[in-house]
């Protein structure tokens, strides 16, 4: 039976697919295009792979399933939220923490494709939640 991947090694393999997808496809993309090519790379590394997961929203005592939707839950671990814009601002961050906050889970990236480069700290962010 293989073992658990830890967040640090899972992490690790999500940053090298994103690489991989970015210096392939370039950017200029939507959204879908890069999620698609991510999640097949990442599948690729042998992970478990789920895209578009709802999640739910619980207010009180009630569940309410009102449209939230994470773009690549990986390993059911970590969430990864694909852009494809000018430059991530405010909204996106706070996305991606309520989308942790939401799911109760420690580890997010935000990945903006549509940049020169993913090199710089500010177009692939790791996001913890209570790490």
């Amino acid at each position: 039976m293989p073992t658990e991947k830890t967040l640090n090694e899972l992490s690790y393999l999500i940053r090298g697919a994103a690489f991989k997808v970015h210096s392939h496809l370039g950017p200029g993309l939507l959204e879908s295009v890069y999620e698609a090519a991510l999640t097949y790379e990442l599948q690729k590394s042998g992970l478990k792979i789920r895209t578009q997961a709802g999640i739910p929203m619980h207010y009180d005592s009630l569940r309410f399933d009102i449209g939230f939707r994470l773009d690549i839950l990986v390993e059911e671990r970590v969430i990864i939220e694909v852009k494809s814009v000018e430059s991530l601002t405010d909204v996106h961050y706070k996305q991606l923490l309520t989308y942790l906050k939401l799911t109760e889970k420690k580890l997010g990236f935000l990945i903006n494709f549509n940049v020169s480069s993913l090199e710089n700290k500010v177009s692939l962010v790791r996001l913890a939640n209570n790490l």
